[in-house]
């Protein structure tokens, strides 16, 4: 793993899911994963350049505290090969058309 980590932890879904929308929507990142860890947190993990990951977990956490509860946030620069181990795993790509009503 080359790329940046960076990971936000909400109590509740919903400060959650706004942390994971401005991510994306501030910089260059790549979403991939969260993880429940149980009494209502929830981590939310991005990859990307480092300059890209700090100013989005900065906009996730932002947006995280407006709505809910942000209880954490960190950046590991360089992080070492063995830490993809403990992260969530990630489904393949979804299909373009899957869960679209046939007509």
């Amino acid at each position: 793993m080359q790329e940046a980590l960076g990971m936000i932890e909400t109590r509740g879904l919903v400060g959650a899911i706004e942390a994971a929308d401005a991510m994306v929507k501030a910089a260059n990142v790549e979403l991939i994963g969260k993880e429940q860890i149980g009494g209502g947190y929830v981590t939310v993990f991005v990859r990307g350049d480092v300059g890209a990951v700090k100013a989005a977990t900065e906009a996730g956490a932002s947006a995280a505290q407006r709505v809910g509860e942000l209880v954490s946030v960190h950046v590991i620069p360089r992080p070492h090969e063995d830490v993809e181990k403990v992260l969530p795993k990630i489904p393949g790509p979804r299909p373009k058309d899957a869960g679209r009503a046939k007509a």
